[in-house]
């Protein structure tokens, strides 16, 4: 479900890679900007992909854990959850809200962690950031092998002297608004019941798929 539109303008690798940035907020350096603090966590994401422990396809699941358990202690699922929703956020209940804070949680880790592995040592070059009040947009470029340039810029949201990043926008197209796009029209047409239930079986499917990769790994 993560949207056509993103998948045409982006090589998977930059999409997925994108992702997992937002994944991997650095946490220290609190009192950096926010352009500061997002260099950091691209470095720390290149070390991660070039450590030999992590290396292999038998090692994609622990890589994946390990990106998994940086994004749920920085990663504000609840905040991009209910802008993607918009005004079908309001009427849900907590539970509900949880609930649907879990699964897109999963849709992420399956639409951007599951690509770590595509990316390539690719150019990443910062274009500077634009700060208002406790808002801020760093922008930057990633460069393909073949000189492509891939603009993707980062939104972020001051929470004390940490940055948190709640959407991105890569090449013009932002994945809040995309993914708000594809839950408003399942839920005019079907309901919110329905859109849980399909994030539900994706979610099942892409379990039992990673289940049959291990088996056939062993």
């Amino acid at each position: 479900m993560i949207g056509r539109h993103l998948r045409r303008l982006a090589p998977v690798w930059a999409v997925g890679f994108a992702g997992l940035l937002i994944l991997s907020t650095a946490q220290g350096g609190f009192a950096a900007t926010a352009q500061e603090q997002l260099k950091g966590a691209i470095d720390r994401v290149v070390g991660s992909l070039a450590s030999p422990a992590l290396k292999g396809e038998g090692k994609a699941a622990e890589r994946r854990s390990a990106v998994r358990k940086i994004a749920n202690e920085i990663f504000d699922f609840g905040e991009i959850a209910r802008r993607s929703l918009g005004r079908y956020w309001q009427p849900l209940s907590e539970a509900q809200r949880t609930e649907f804070v879990g699964l897109f949680g999963d849709l992420l880790e399956r639409s951007y962690i599951s690509k770590i592995e595509l990316y390539g040592g690719e150019k990443i070059i910062y274009s500077g950031e634009r700060v208002d009040g406790d808002l801020a947009t760093v922008s930057t470029k990633i460069i393909t092998k073949n000189g492509t340039e891939v603009p993707v810029d980062y939104r972020l949201f001051r929470r004390g002297e940490r940055w948190m990043i709640y959407d991105i926008n890569i090449e013009g197209v932002s994945l809040v608004s995309n993914y708000r796009t594809q839950f408003n029209k399942i839920i005019q047409t079907s309901g919110y019941n329905t859109l849980v239930d399909r994030m539900k079986t994706k979610r099942t499917e892409f379990l039992e798929e990673s289940v049959q990769k291990k088996k056939a790994q062993n």
